[in-house]
């Protein structure tokens, strides 16, 4: 048995992963998913992780981390305080030795690149930002009528200010799944960032950046087939 640990982007809860955690949990795993505070202006990346090694506790064994989006910047900082068996990233912020959050976004070339893709597909890039567009649009109406009814959490700026502490990525086996139809990350974009930072060739599936909410059962079935081949 393993234990999942999943750590959730900017604005967001452990909910986000509801519809993946019953799918782990019935493959006979066990399941973390804590809450950030993200909307605490006192925390930043430390307060992060160390609300993630808290929820871990006293598990020890196989622990597979996954992050999604934002939660790219805390993954790391957990694998090196936890012996991690395995690192997967979905979607996810991929971080370089004393980069910010902030500052990810001008160093990688992010605006030119969702730019260039608004422009490809006839999508506005005016400064108009709609969530239900970028983030929903592959998501089943049920779940965006749930997500939506529920109580919004805002995202403080303050982990966006502080430089990323590590030196170098931590030694631990680390996959990379990226998501075809993203519109906040773009596929191209993430093609060529994950190899450049990671130095792999990130796996892809078809979903928008919340594949949790539009393929839970798609991505569960990647993130196990991922800790099993890592076992062999």
């Amino acid at each position: 048995m393993a234990t999942y640990v999943l750590i959730h982007g900017a604005g967001s809860d452990a909910w986000y992963w509801h519809l993946v955690v019953p799918e782990l949990r019935a493959a006979g795993n066990d399941v973390v998913a804590p809450d950030l505070p993200c909307d605490d202006d006192s925390a930043g990346l430390a307060e992060y992780a160390d609300a993630v090694v808290d929820a871990i506790g006293e598990r020890t064994g196989d622990i597979v981390v996954v992050a999604q989006s934002l939660g790219g910047f805390t993954a790391p900082l957990v694998c090196e305080r936890v012996p991690v068996s395995l690192l997967i990233l979905v979607a996810a912020m991929v971080p370089a030795p004393g980069e910010s959050p902030g500052d990810w976004w001008a160093n990688t070339g992010w605006e030119e690149a969702t730019r260039e893709q608004g422009d490809r597909y006839g999508r506005p890039s005016d400064g108009n930002f709609d969530a239900r567009a970028v983030f929903f649009h592959d998501v089943p109406e049920e779940v965006v009528s749930e997500a939506f009814a529920r109580p919004q959490r805002s995202q403080s700026g303050t982990p966006f200010a502080k430089p990323w502490p590590l030196p170098a990525w931590p030694d631990v086996p680390t996959k990379f799944l990226l998501c075809r139809d993203d519109r906040f990350f773009p596929a191209e974009f993430m093609r060529r960032v994950v190899p450049e930072r990671l130095g792999i060739t990130p796996d892809e599936m078809d979903s928008g950046h919340l594949p949790a909410f539009s393929h839970p059962k798609e991505l569960a079935d990647r993130l196990e087939a991922y800790r099993i081949d890592a076992t062999n």
